[in-house]
């Protein structure tokens, strides 16, 4: 399966909607959209992984390194998900301490953490 990704700014915050598979192969596609997003001023990213159907550690990496880079601009990056097996992942590795984990793109919106 592949990796669908759109954007769309929610106040001031820039959303990163994904959809299908975040795994060693389209793990890529997702890490060049977060390194455009910030070096084109975007510092505060939600990324909406509601659609997403499986994560590996590639994509988990690639949150990480967009994690490094927004907070490089005093920004953040917050997640959207409600999946189980998805959350499951973060808790697994301990991520769910390193990343702000919403049910809601509005609540992730409307977070202050």
């Amino acid at each position: 399966m592949d990796l669908s990704l759109s954007t769309r700014t929610v106040g001031d915050r820039t959303v990163v909607e994904g959809g299908g598979e975040i795994d060693v192969y389209t793990a890529p596609k997702l890490r060049e959209q977060l390194v455009e997003l910030v070096n084109d001023g975007n510092f505060h990213l939600v990324v909406d992984m509601e659609g997403v159907d499986f994560l590996d550690s590639t994509g988990l990496g690639v949150l990480v390194g967009g994690l490094k880079r927004v907070r490089a601009h005093e920004g953040s990056l917050r997640l959207v998900c409600n999946q189980e097996r998805i959350l499951k992942i973060f808790r697994i590795t301990g991520l769910t301490k390193v990343f702000p984990i919403h049910t809601t793109v509005e609540e992730a919106v409307a977070a202050t953490d």
